[in-house]
């Protein structure tokens, strides 16, 4: 096979689908019964997800579950916001994650190694698709109809990025950020993605089908750029995986990198239109 190809084998489809169908009942059950439950689960991603960010940029991938004073409030940020989001106050989660941003920043350039500047970054990467996650989950703003609906793009962008990429190969999309990622899986997961939303319309019984089948086709994009954006965050620390938290399967940053850059963009667009995107003509 040249350098500019790209395959590879059944193996790393099969482990995907593993993985979605291993842990799509926790969050698919959260939204279903909201309230409560929907509250942890984002608290329990967002704890694992801030240690795993704050473990990488350390350089601590693969050492350990312990966790130092900036890991410590890296986490407690991220809960915070998810604690001051699902009480309605959604502006102020916002802004105590920024502040704790600034707060994380200060703390990381005391400490010698790391990167101070990417670790401020993480709490808002990680605390901003958490807050929006919950406000999305609101019902005036689309409620449990549409966080299925962003999961089940997300997921067959995924699904259908690594399949079609790997039975076809061709060009690398871009080599120096994630030297596997093909073009061919690149347009593969937007089709997978419109397929998605089509299927999500007809099951919603929202009409018409093509704005919602657009809307997931951009989106597939938007989760595949932000999967980009990781793998160039793990290459710059030298690591495969985020973490060993889900054996197998690398850590929980790693399977929901997509969903992370999709749902702020689902919700900025929601908050700018006044419209539930769903009911979008």
């Amino acid at each position: 096979m040249g350098p500019s190809l790209a395959r590879g084998e059944p193996t790393g489809l099969r482990v995907r689908i593993a993985s979605a169908v291993a842990l799509a009942p926790l969050p698919l059950a959260a939204i279903w019964f909201e309230g409560a439950w929907l509250m942890s689960v984002a608290a329990l991603a967002g704890t694992a997800m801030a240690w795993e960010w704050g473990r990488l940029c350390r350089g601590e991938v693969g050492r350990g579950f312990a966790a130092g004073a900036v890991e410590i409030t890296l986490i407690s940020v991220v809960l915070a916001t998810v604690l001051i989001s699902a009480a309605g106050a959604e502006g102020v989660a916002v802004a105590v994650a920024v502040i704790g941003s600034g707060v994380i920043f200060a703390m990381a350039r005391q400490r010698p190694g790391g990167e101070p500047l990417l670790t401020a970054l993480g709490a808002l990467w990680i605390a901003i698709p958490c807050i929006s996650f919950l406000w999305l989950a609101r019902a005036e703003h689309g409620g449990r109809e549409i966080l299925l609906w962003l999961l089940a793009v997300v997921w067959a962008t995924d699904i259908g990025a690594y399949a079609i990429g790997r039975s076809i190969g061709g060009p690398r999309l871009a080599p120096r950020w994630s030297p596997r990622k093909t073009w061919a899986g690149f347009v593969g997961g937007m089709v997978c993605a419109a397929l998605a939303g089509g299927t999500a319309a007809l099951a919603l019984r929202v009409p018409p089908v093509l704005p919602l089948v657009l809307a997931s086709t951009g989106l597939a994009i938007v989760a595949q750029l932000g999967d980009l954006a990781e793998s160039l965050a793990k290459r710059r620390f030298g690591v495969k995986d985020s973490s060993g938290l889900i054996p197998g399967h690398g850590g929980l940053l790693d399977r929901l990198d997509g969903l992370l850059a999709v749902i702020p963009v689902v919700a900025l667009t929601t908050w700018i239109s006044g419209h539930d995107v769903l009911l979008w003509r």
